[in-house]
């Protein structure tokens, strides 16, 4: 699947990605964090990721590592 971009829509809190075969793929933000294990610091890491790298968010979500991300991120937040 080649990519045309991907974007953060507010509108509908996603992340929607364009393919170049005409696909739209939409990743409901709420529904990907919603059994996450997150602190106030990684939520707010998680919202700037989805709006300022959209395409890592999906990456990371379709990957199944999400939860990873963010641990790391926590744990970069006690040192």
């Amino acid at each position: 699947m080649n990519i045309i971009y991907a974007e953060y829509n507010m509108n509908h809190n996603s992340i929607d990605i364009a393919t170049t075969a005409g696909y739209l793929l939409r990743i409901d933000c709420w529904e990907a964090e919603k059994t996450l294990q997150t602190t106030p610091g990684s939520e707010y890491a998680l919202n700037s990721l989805a709006i300022d790298e959209p395409l890592e968010y999906a990456r990371l979500y379709l990957d199944g590592n999400l939860q990873m991300w963010v641990d790391a991120k926590d744990s970069l937040e006690l040192l």
